[in-house]
């Protein structure tokens, strides 16, 4: 009989093991499952399931249903959840390393946005390291444009305006422009420009259509902003804690996203900027006085990263411009 009792409770260990075995994640994303970003994380993940089968199961949180943006890298760092996604420039304010591809004009164009990335992906690697993340891949957004409600001829016409700022660098813009930062989150835009509390900003045209720019929005200027980008990071003790045959997984599936996000961004620039256009959005070309005095923000706000930034943000910056030239 006792023979027979532990038979069975050796079968039963046996066939629960394969369950007991994988490991069960929880990742957070700020952006909707229509937006490249979200489908890129899908893939990814999809990716890891395939390549490591029952070894991790990941349940994602899209569309800040989890957590909010600002809140979503802390909670990687914490452990309450093993994997995020987020804007690096959201947190400017802990770091100005993070908000380097957010300095108006840096890189205006693909090109400029790859050359950029080659240089200052080592600094932020190594500080998100630092605090216990590691990064698996960064994907660019599309060129940020120019949205509002009215026709814009020059930087004046901004001047009183409530502007979205979505980022430090942003805010700081806003008030240089002479008009009023709100920190808004992309679920919440079209509320705010309903309700009066923005009725300008800027973002890609992906943001654009995602939040349906045509019911509150009128214009769409691009002015080859920003190629800022998103990271998808873990939990470095949380993915130490996988076996070396699921790391790597992880690591081959990273880098297929990175290369897959990229050309669904360069992607999204074109088709969403066309259905921006089929709703009724018109797309002129911005006049010289408005890029001109663009520009010169732009120009003012590298100034005060650098200071704030200091050896370190001007070494990224010397590397950059001597990629461009090569």
């Amino acid at each position: 009989m006792h023979r027979l009792v532990t038979a069975a409770l050796a079968a039963l260990i046996a066939m629960s093991a394969p369950a007991l075995a994988q490991t069960r994640w929880v990742m957070a994303t700020a952006y909707p499952d229509a937006n490249f970003h979200t489908q890129t994380v899908r893939a990814f993940l999809a990716d890891i399931e395939a390549a490591a089968p029952g070894k991790l199961a990941v349940q994602l949180h899209s569309n800040a249903s989890l957590m909010p943006l600002t809140q979503i890298k802390r909670g990687v760092q914490t452990g309450q959840i093993q994997l995020g996604e987020f804007l690096l420039g959201a947190y400017g304010n802990e770091d100005p390393i993070y908000e380097v591809d957010f300095i108006p004009f840096l890189a205006s164009n693909w090109t400029e946005g790859r050359a950029l990335g080659q240089a200052v992906e080592p600094a932020i690697r190594a500080r998100l390291e630092r605090q216990g993340l590691t990064a698996l891949y960064m994907v660019p957004w599309p060129s940020q444009a120019l949205y509002s409600r009215t026709e814009l001829r020059s930087v004046e016409d901004l001047r009183g305006s409530r502007f979205r700022a979505q980022t430090p660098i942003i805010a700081r813009m806003a008030e240089l422009l002479g008009a009023t930062p709100v920190l808004v989150q992309a679920a919440d835009i079209p509320q705010a420009f309903a309700t009066g509390i923005v009725n300008a900003m800027v973002t890609s045209a992906q943001t654009g259509v995602d939040s349906a720019a045509w019911d509150y929005s009128k214009y769409f200027y691009n002015i080859g902003f920003t190629l800022t980008r998103n990271v998808v990071v873990a939990n470095t003790r949380a993915l130490r804690s996988l076996d070396a045959a699921t790391q790597a997984a992880i690591t081959a599936a990273a880098e297929r996203a990175a290369a897959r996000g990229l050309e669904a961004s360069q992607a999204s620039e074109r088709e969403m900027t066309a259905r921006l256009q089929a709703h009724g959005m018109q797309t002129p070309t911005p006049s010289e006085a408005l890029m001109s005095g663009l520009r010169a923000i732009g120009a003012k706000q590298e100034e005060e990263w650098l200071v704030k930034a200091g050896p370190d943000g001007r070494a990224m910056l010397e590397r950059y411009r001597a990629l461009l030239r090569q």
